[in-house]
């Protein structure tokens, strides 16, 4: 068959890290930086299929949700097969990513699933209250201050979150059930709980479809001879941020500076947050 002629071309995709936050050297995985590798790598090559790479612990479930649809409009309107490869971890929206694939494989100590959602915060009444601080809030619409940290946790508050989250679920297993279909080995009180599980246990569970890495099985289908062709995302980096930003452009600090470094520190310390869940 002519796709099993030598110096066949496999492009591959790589999705590492957070998904839809940023950090200081490193911007998140979002549609904006994946959507043209995403469209290149099914241009690429006359190879009927596409190689992805996911290393994430989760995020954003708009942006997974985004990045997945773009990823199988392209396979179906190119009629191409997507491979999947788990490394350390695709947890929560990494593996929203990874059910684009029509196949997916894993390390067998690769951490898989993580189907839920979840929501975490502080509560700093009884602090700022310690230390003689009044709060102040002014608000055009009673819901406004949902969630504020500074405010005592109302029970509707909670009752609200909670219902955002089950719809999110909703939709995360409804995807999963609708690309898994007929491959999924257990009951939905099992999977969709929010637990993980090594790779291997994720192939047990029918969560993945085996054991393997990326250069082996494109070598097992495409021969000794195939070539993978990296597809890099565009993930600007700290100096373009730097370049880019309201400081650097000499529109003061306020908008940019110190403040774009501060935030860039608290989504570090989130993004560390979600690899920590998984032991990583």
């Amino acid at each position: 068959m002519w796709f099993l002629r030598q110096n066949t071309v496999v492009p591959v995709l790589r999705f590492s890290g957070p998904i839809g936050m940023a950090t200081p050297l490193r911007p998140g995985l979002s549609i904006g930086t994946a959507a043209s590798a995403i469209e290149k790598a099914f241009e690429l090559s006359k190879c009927p299929a596409v190689a992805i790479v996911i290393n994430s612990p989760g995020g954003s479930a708009v942006q997974s949700s985004l990045i997945f649809k773009r990823i199988r409009q392209l396979a179906d309107e190119k009629k191409k097969t997507v491979y999947v490869f788990c490394e350390d971890a695709a947890a929560s929206g990494g593996y929203y990513l990874a059910v684009a694939g029509d196949e997916i494989f894993a390390d067998a100590s690769s951490i898989v699933g993580s189907i839920g959602v979840i929501s975490a915060g502080f509560g700093f009444e009884k602090a700022i209250e310690k230390l003689g601080i009044e709060r102040r809030v002014y608000t055009a619409g009673e819901m406004k201050d949902t969630l504020d940290p500074f405010l005592p946790e109302r029970a509707q508050d909670v009752a609200r979150i909670k219902a955002l989250q089950q719809d999110v679920h909703d939709a995360f297993i409804g995807v999963v059930k609708q690309r898994r279909a007929g491959k999924l080995k257990a009951e939905d009180g099992e999977l969709f709980t929010g637990a993980f599980w090594s790779g291997q246990k994720a192939v047990d569970l029918g969560l993945i479809d085996g054991i393997a890495d990326v250069r082996s099985k494109m070598r097992e289908l495409y021969g000794e001879k195939v070539r993978l062709k990296p597809v890099p995302l565009d993930r600007g980096g700290l100096l373009s941020r730097l370049r880019r930003s309201p400081a650097a452009t000499g529109y003061g600090e306020l908008t940019g500076g110190r403040f774009a470094f501060a935030d860039d520190i608290i989504s570090a310390i989130e993004a560390r947050g979600l690899w920590a869940r998984f032991g990583l």
